[in-house]
């Protein structure tokens, strides 16, 4: 299977995730698990912003990172072709920068790009963008296992 994009209904078959923690609305341009681009649309009515901060709304850096990993799953699972649907879990964070914050109204990409891959094991460059400035990196290593 040669998927290049994938909408929220695949993003949900794929992901275990679910609001209010689930991050990424679509994912385009799939490369295999070598490359994708993740869609979050950042809104107002998320519940972190009730206390992240009331007078001052920022994504807070750990749900980027986690949009991060969420768009690495999905491209790393999408990549296991004929395998039934498998689980991607997050190990490692590493050399993660914030560069600018992310508010309510900002559409943020999540750029993922394969880095290495052995066995089950996957590391991915991240950069998050919003109107083509770069607002975070970071980079992620996930192993692909069996889903409870």
């Amino acid at each position: 299977m040669n998927v290049t994009s994938a909408d929220i209904q695949m993003v949900m078959a794929l992901l275990p995730h679910r609001y209010p923690f689930l991050l990424v609305d679509r994912v385009k341009n799939i490369d295999g698990n070598k490359f994708g681009i993740g869609i979050k649309n950042v809104t107002m009515n998320e519940p972190h912003f009730q206390g992240h901060f009331p007078s001052q709304p920022i994504m807070p850096g750990v749900l980027i990172i986690e949009a991060m990993a969420q768009t690495a799953g999905i491209i790393t699972i999408l990549a296991q072709e004929g395998a039934a649907p498998k689980a991607v879990f997050f190990m490692t964070i590493d050399k993660c920068k914030f560069r600018k914050p992310v508010v309510p109204g900002d559409q943020l990409e999540l750029h993922v790009t394969l880095l290495k891959q052995r066995g089950a094991i996957s590391k991915y460059a991240c950069v998050g963008i919003v109107e083509g400035v770069k607002v975070a990196e970071a980079e992620l290593t996930a192993m692909i296992g069996e889903p409870n």
